[in-house]
């Protein structure tokens, strides 16, 4: 029951947020609502709407705080790719063959506007209420990167596998070197009281990574990756945070949308009636999966949604360089590897075998990853999460949720329960620990 109070008030609360209905005042007390109906063991969630154009208050000395607290170590520990110069600005689909990283810079949003913010994460990022309604914060995080120049941008390279099986079909170029972060760009890295963090913007412009798109996300569906976020955290569910949400007023893009006009046809219908039982079956199963996939186009606020964590690295990003000192072998490939594997014990495994080798740090890093995952996993279950997407590039090495796109809370007890059309079995609700 506290499931389905939790699921149909978060789509309530988001769908308000969408089409204006809620005051700054109602949003919060939505915000109370959600989290208490869920049975949230933490405090409310701290979450402040912006029901007004940003001011000029004060906020340039603490961005400007936030970058002396810069501690780039993605860039300091593993190599860039060699090209990045020669395809400046690096806004268009591209091969990347080597290196951990392209430097890029956000495209900012025209005219942007606050919409929400953690009040929570803001102020581990030592970021005040009154720095974050600043016109200063919101054109930083709307993507003028320019205001904070200690604050250095940047994409990465990852691969595509599902369920162990390694995929390249769906890069643009048959070899797995066009997928990474095509619309998300880590705009900083920072240790802050003692903690470290990394920044990233979803929906921050196009990458060498695009794959064509346009590198834009849409308020729609940020809005839905801020509140499961931030609700996540409150749940006590291990999860990146999300700092704020900004849309722009002015620029939009097309997306995929649903009519409400398909409807599906009975069993009983001339051209099926003919046909044995199981038929009939496969063939409206069919049907239903075809039936629930957009079939218009819309446009919709493009919006960006800045997104916090001890680290972005996916288990992509290790199968990635694997692949590469596999499929052929150099001593750039296993340099890169072994970067990177150090890299990750350094991000979020620094008390694994501290003194002991490298490869021997390795196999104790994925003995201690497979603890992490297990324990993430079992939350999920806890609260009736359905992440929908589980795959290498979707899945962080520090054990966290990430990425809420095809995700889901069950509302009644189904082990099939699955959020993504024509996702299959594999992953459903109760095959997740799988």
């Amino acid at each position: 029951m506290q499931h389905r109070l939790f699921s149909s008030r978060c789509c309530n609360l988001i769908s308000a947020l969408i089409f204006g209905h809620l005051s700054r005042s109602a949003c919060f007390s939505s915000s109370r609502l959600l989290l208490r109906s869920a049975g949230s063991p933490r405090s409310v969630l701290d979450l402040k709407c912006s029901a007004k154009s940003f001011t000029t208050l004060p906020g340039m000395e603490s961005l400007a705080k936030l970058g002396n607290s810069a501690s780039p170590s993605w860039l300091e520990q593993l190599e860039a790719d060699p090209e990045t110069e020669q395809h400046a600005p690096n806004r268009r689909s591209r091969e990347v063959k080597s290196g951990h990283y392209v430097k890029v810079r956000p495209t900012p949003l025209p005219d942007p506007k606050l919409i929400i913010h953690s009040e929570n994460m803001s102020k581990r990022l030592g970021l005040s209420s009154e720095d974050v309604q600043s016109e200063q914060f919101v054109k930083f995080f709307s993507g003028e990167q320019s205001l904070v120049p200690e604050l250095e941008s940047w994409c990465t390279p990852y691969s595509l596998s599902i369920m162990g099986n390694r995929y390249t079909h769906n890069c643009p170029f048959g070899t797995g070197n066009g997928y990474g972060d095509g619309r998300a760009i880590s705009i900083g890295e920072v240790v802050v009281n003692g903690e470290r963090w990394e920044m990233q913007m979803k929906g921050a412009g196009a990458t060498p990574f695009c794959r064509g798109g346009d590198g834009r996300a849409v308020l729609r569906s940020s809005i839905r990756e801020f509140l499961a976020s931030e609700a996540m955290y409150h749940l006590r569910v291990p999860t990146t945070r999300a700092l704020c949400l900004i849309k722009s007023e002015t620029e939009k893009a097309r997306r995929p949308w649903y009519s409400g006009e398909n409807r599906m046809p009975s069993e009983d219908h001339p051209r099926l009636a003919s046909l044995p039982a199981h038929e009939r079956k496969m063939y409206m199963r069919e049907i239903a999966i075809k039936l629930g996939e957009p079939d218009i186009m819309i446009r919709e606020a493009c919006a960006i949604t800045t997104r916090v964590s001890p680290s972005f690295l996916r288990v992509g990003h290790l199968d990635l360089f694997a692949r590469r000192a596999e499929v052929a072998p150099s001593p750039d490939g296993m340099r890169q590897l072994e970067q990177l594997v150090a890299h990750a014990l350094f991000r979020e495994y620094p008390d694994v075998a501290p003194d002991a080798a490298l490869p021997i740090r390795a196999k104790e890093m994925l003995r201690a990853a497979a603890d992490r995952f297990g324990r993430l996993v079992a939350d999920w279950l806890r609260v009736g999460f359905c992440q929908g997407n589980f795959n290498a590039d979707n899945c962080l090495v520090g054990g966290r949720t990430m990425d809420y796109g095809p995700f889901g809370f069950i509302d009644c007890y189904d082990p099939l329960f699955a959020k993504w059309v024509g996702s299959g079995e594999h992953y459903a609700f109760m095959n997740q620990p799988n």
